[in-house]
């Protein structure tokens, strides 16, 4: 509720939000017509200011030319009246000239005059051409003038009547219809192989209004805009900024795997920043840009450029990243071959041990044997030495019965 005085009885009465908006309402109304009326006066009054002074100047300038004309005529009859006088004067104190020299000296004199005459004649031509130019210059700026003050009275008339059919949601639509005709006019010239539709995949519970994407022959993307348009009337009472609508336009341009983001808006006429052109906004949101919509074909213009320009220095990325890619499948293939022959090797090398481990020790046991083999050599030898030592004497040493047998066997050698 909200306290109003009244102006007459100074008695304080309590209105309501609604009928408080109401009389605000009125007001504003009223203060706009009033405005209104005193703009299209001052413009009549501009209007006829300035066919007042048209025609004051127009004026000044004939009488200047009329004037400069009939200083000229004026001057140039003193000088053949003076030239005149002269020869009359000589024709007086020349009494003795002869009857044919007057003649021609008459003759002369008329010639002069007439081709005088002829000047004059055309300097009177040329002074009604020259206001018969002037009044048609006059004309025309005067008809110059009345267009254009009657093309600024239709375009008021206009845009009062827009204020008073469209709704907010209908200046929206009139701000992408507006972008959408301008960048068809274009689209069969400039933008042949370029897609701009409405966004209508609302997946993620948002959209934006459109989506440009444009791809080159070989199908590769040049470039893509999420665009986002804000419109706002003059009358509207809850005024928005163009930065309440930054984080979701980007949010739908991350979603819709887009390049940049651009805001179309009319928000905030009376902004510095905004109405000086194309403003960078990318210091706060990646790649994002806010403009004005007679900046709606420029800037898809400039950054359609920028990428063109870039195609080439990407396919030259692209051939030095294959190089270094082939290089470094060079440097794979070399790293798997040494890692192979070095796993070979050691894998030989180890066999190659194993095998030499395996003959030392086949040769220690054949040394052993040489060692067990010459052993019993000796042995065989001194078993060998003492077979050959052995005697029967020896054999019955301190053996009487064999002794005793083996001389009885001695005896019968004998016999």
């Amino acid at each position: 509720m909200n306290d109003i005085i009244c102006p007459n009885c100074k008695k304080a009465f309590k209105v309501d939000e609604a009928g408080f908006a109401a009389i605000l309402k009125q007001v504003r109304d009223h203060q706009f017509e009033e405005e209104l009326e005193k703009r299209l006066k001052l413009a009549e009054i501009e209007k006829e200011s300035a066919v007042k002074l048209a025609e004051a100047s127009i004026k000044n300038r004939l009488n200047e030319d009329l004037a400069k004309k009939e200083k000229e005529i004026s001057d140039l009859l003193t000088t053949k009246n003076n030239e005149i006088a002269q020869i009359k004067s000589k024709l007086d104190n020349a009494e003795l000239q002869t009857k044919l020299s007057v003649t021609e000296a008459v003759k002369l004199i008329e010639k002069e005059r007439d081709t005088f005459a002829n000047e004059v004649k055309n300097k009177e031509l040329e002074k009604v051409n020259l206001e018969s130019t002037l009044k048609q210059q006059f004309t025309m700026e005067l008809k110059t003038k009345d267009d254009i003050i009657k093309m600024k009275d239709d375009e008021i008339a206009m845009r009062k009547e827009l204020k008073l059919k469209l709704s907010t949601k209908m200046i929206g639509e009139t701000l992408e219809l507006h972008c959408e005709t301008e960048f068809n006019k274009l689209r069969s010239t400039a933008f042949q192989n370029a897609y701009f539709e409405k966004d209508n995949d609302s997946k993620s519970g948002t959209k934006g209004d459109y989506i440009y994407r444009e791809n080159d022959e070989y199908g590769n993307e040049i470039i893509s805009i999420m665009f986002e348009m804000k419109n706002e009337a003059d009358d509207t009472a809850s005024k928005r900024k163009n930065e309440d609508f930054f984080k979701a336009l980007d949010k739908n341009r991350n979603e819709k795997k887009c390049e940049y983001a651009i805001l179309v808006s009319t928000l905030e006429s009376d902004s510095e920043l905004y109405n000086s052109g194309i403003v960078d906004v990318s210091y706060k949101f990646p790649k994002m840009y806010v403009i004005r919509p007679q900046f709606f074909i420029p800037i898809i213009t400039l950054l359609r450029n920028a990428a063109l320009n870039s195609l080439k220095y990407k396919a030259e990325l692209a051939v030095v990243k294959n190089q270094n890619l082939d290089i470094t499948d060079f440097e794979e293939k070399m790293n798997s071959f040494k890692a192979g022959f070095a796993r070979n090797y050691q894998l030989a090398s180890q066999k190659f041990s194993d095998a030499i481990t395996g003959i030392d020790k086949t040769i220690k046991e054949l040394e052993k044997t040489k060692a067990a083999l010459m052993s019993s050599e000796n042995n065989l030898r001194l078993a060998n030495d003492k077979a050959e030592d052995l005697t029967i004497k020896k054999l019955t040493h301190g053996n009487p019965t064999m002794k005793a047998k083996f001389d009885e066997l001695k005896g019968l050698d004998y016999k």
